[in-house]
């Protein structure tokens, strides 16, 4: 007599409207960060994987688990199952060719030779694509002097994506698609038997890679001569949009810049911001 292998037990994915309106509250409480109602779907998926991680039998499960005290250390682990990450090496590549022709060469031509200190941040890093492709853009034109002080600052409220990022190992078909000119910029250093390959060390050097939530308390004083802030707007509502865009224009140097994602702009106009090319904002006096 054959025996059937025992089936794995399947939680239950439904999400009422309730526990769907705890979710947006809690994350709009802690990071600022609106789901709207056709998300429910993207949400429901990404809380499953809460559920199957935390050994529970449904999303109400969780969601009562979210209503308790014991759940304050799980908030982390919420935000990190909903934040969207989707980036790419030198996405939106008129940033960096701004960032390449126009920015570096006049930032060297006014700092090199005093010890000039030059900082990017990396706002919503993400996986680490995008700084990265600063850094590597930034080596290419700066090189290795010693004159000049330069950093990048990678930040991203995701705790499991920054690691990610710190490692800088990427599946090398990412690489093997990027334009010919720009390939070798991020100078790899060798391929792993799963078919990784790895940034180079001395741009991983250039970056510090934090956790921040944009909606907290910011521990860097600045000020910074560039500032990427690249499709995250899309997920504040306009209050927050415009609260945070008033910090960055604090900690961007007069004269310098703020790049947006293609489909984003400023939640009102900016008096101290002007628009000088595709989603590119220039800090006034």
């Amino acid at each position: 007599m054959s025996m059937l292998a025992p089936q794995p037990v399947q939680s239950d994915t439904t999400l009422s409207r309730d526990d769907m309106a705890l979710v947006a509250k809690l994350v709009y409480e802690h990071a600022g960060i609106v789901i709207r109602e056709h998300k429910e779907a993207m949400a429901r998926g990404r809380l499953a994987r809460r559920v199957k991680v935390l050994g529970l039998g449904s999303i109400a499960e969780y969601c009562a688990y979210l209503r308790t005290a014991a759940a304050v250390d799980e908030i982390p682990e919420l935000i990190n199952a909903v934040t969207t990450n989707h980036t790419a090496f030198f996405r939106e590549r008129h940033h960096f060719d701004h960032l390449r022709k126009d920015v570096l060469p006049r930032l060297v031509q006014e700092r090199a030779g005093r010890r000039g200190r030059i900082r990017i941040w990396s706002a919503a890093c993400s996986s680490g694509e995008e700084p990265y492709s600063a850094a590597a853009i930034s080596r290419d034109v700066i090189g290795h002097r010693s004159d000049l002080d330069f950093k990048i600052l990678a930040t991203d409220i995701d705790t499991d994506i920054l690691d990610r990022a710190a490692a800088g190992q990427y599946p090398a078909e990412q690489f093997d698609r990027l334009p010919p000119d720009l390939r070798p910029l991020l100078r790899l250093e060798g391929q792993s038997s799963r078919g990784e390959a790895r940034i180079a060390e001395d741009l991983k050097r250039l970056i510090a890679f934090k956790r921040l939530n944009l909606i907290e308390r910011w521990p860097m004083k600045g000020p910074f001569d560039v500032i990427f802030c690249r499709n995250v707007f899309i997920y504040f509502d306009t209050p927050t949009k415009a609260a945070i865009l008033d910090r960055y224009v604090a900690l961007l140097q007069p004269g310098g810049f703020l790049y947006l994602g293609h489909s984003e702009s400023l939640p009102q106009p900016h008096p101290q911001l002007r628009l000088i090319g595709r989603t590119i904002y220039e800090r006034t006096p």
